[in-house]
């Protein structure tokens, strides 16, 4: 009974030392989850008046042609996936991971109909373990990315799509609804066909003189529109991240919490029943020498 307390009392302190790690993790994810709301406030208003400008050029240049804008018959899909570099985020990657293999099975038949580009390293490892045709990758991402760290991907895969190297552009991330809700998004990017000739957009009630053409103008923004929609779509990514791994490392605390009353109420009846057994065996003896 002596050893079997033991070995109670260690899983205890196990449980306990677990426990004082998820809560760290949980903290630290509530707190980096603060900042990157922040983030991506911060970075709607650019994006929003961007599209502003695009919408009313596209709007007032009669006859505007640009690979962009223009849809064409689908016979090759780029995808861009946001995943992250670390776990402990319960089904963060994984629902999104499924969510790509499922839209692959459903929509081509061969690995020559569609390529991958990837962000993060979860993301990567899962897919080239697969041997999924990934051609761009980005890993060792921090908290709080800059558009710097994800330029070049950005600007490969809205490159590619201008080059006729595939004929759409498909993004795949997380998408933040509350601290404790993360949703798999699928988001068709390119091509903007939302942005050519819109009336009543808001962008269109805006005159604006260019210098050197509309189209060149047009030309210059429309890449950076797209990239600017991929570092948002990151960003709302790592904020899922965060909720994630906030609610997972929540959610092992109080797991960790519920095994620790256990163990201590299996301790404590163990306890009791030594302490029984032996003022039993104390009394017996008293017994034996009358």
């Amino acid at each position: 009974m002596a050893e079997s307390m033991r070995d109670i009392k260690r899983r205890i302190n196990s449980f306990q030392n677990m426990k004082q790690i998820t809560k760290a993790f949980e903290m630290v994810s509530a707190a980096k989850l603060r900042r990157a709301q922040e983030q991506v406030e911060s970075g709607r208003p650019y994006a929003s008046k961007i599209r502003e400008v695009i919408a009313s050029v596209a709007a007032g240049t009669q006859g505007v042609q640009h690979p962009m804008l223009t849809s064409r018959t689908v016979k090759k899909t780029g995808y861009l996936v946001i995943t992250s570099d670390r776990g402990l985020a319960g089904g963060f990657n994984g629902n999104l991971l499924r969510t790509l293999v499922k839209t692959v099975a459903d929509r081509h038949q061969s690995k020559d109909e569609y390529v991958i580009f990837v962000i993060g390293r979860k993301g990567l490892e899962f897919l080239k373990r697969r041997d999924y045709p990934v051609i761009g990758e980005v890993t060792g991402l921090s908290d709080s990315p800059k558009f710097s760290d994800i330029k070049q991907i950005a600007s490969q895969a809205v490159g590619m799509y201008a080059d006729e190297a595939y004929d759409e552009l498909v993004l795949l991330y997380n998408e933040f609804i509350n601290p404790v809700t993360q949703r798999p998004v699928e988001h068709r990017l390119l091509p903007l066909v939302d942005l050519k000739g819109k009336k009543g957009d808001e962008g269109a009630k805006t005159f604006y003189e260019y210098e050197p053409t509309a189209e060149e103008v047009l030309a210059e923004l429309l890449p950076r529109y797209a990239e600017t929609l991929i570092y948002s779509a990151l960003l709302e990514s790592k904020a899922s991240e965060h909720g994630a791994r906030m609610s997972a490392m929540g959610s092992a605390t109080d797991n960790a919490s519920d095994l620790i009353g256990n163990l201590t109420l299996q301790y404590n009846r163990a306890r009791q029943a030594a302490i029984t057994q032996e003022l039993a065996e104390i009394v017996g003896g008293a017994s034996a020498q009358e």
